[in-house]
């Protein structure tokens, strides 16, 4: 479980920090990144910042539904915690019968995405992101 936990989060940090310079991207929520609020605390009390994140996909919600779709490498599933990359738009998925204020205040985005990074190779992980986020802008 350490090795795996290892890769979840070594992971996790490299597609934060690549979702954080994609022009396609709007805003990435990953405790990994020095500029998330609880970064020092984790930091402070754990060994990586686990393998979860979220991010926004620039054109809201029907860019991120286009994201979901276009993926070929990432599985589209509402679990957390498989050794597969798993990604949800859950404001069309699992909060869809709430109205969009009542996501906002429950903090699902129309935009976000949320990914459970699992533990292939990065690069494949990152190729599949790239070319969802291409198709979601296009």
């Amino acid at each position: 479980l350490h090795l795996r936990m290892e890769r979840h989060c070594s992971n996790a940090l490299r597609v934060a920090e690549f979702l954080k310079s994609h022009p396609q991207v709007s805003w990435v929520s990953y405790p990994g990144l020095p500029e998330h609020p609880q970064h020092a605390l984790v930091q402070r009390q754990m060994r990586g910042a686990s393998g979860l994140l979220a991010f926004g996909v620039k054109g809201g919600m029907a860019a991120g539904v286009k994201f979901i779709e276009s993926a070929q490498f990432m599985s589209h599933l509402a679990n957390i915690g498989d050794t597969r990359t798993l990604i949800i738009h859950p404001a069309s998925t699992t909060h869809r019968q709430l109205d969009e204020a009542q996501q906002i205040a429950a903090g699902v985005l129309p935009d976000m995405v949320r990914m459970s990074v699992g533990i292939e190779h990065v690069d494949d992980i990152l190729w599949d992101i790239d070319q969802a986020l291409a198709a979601a802008s296009a």
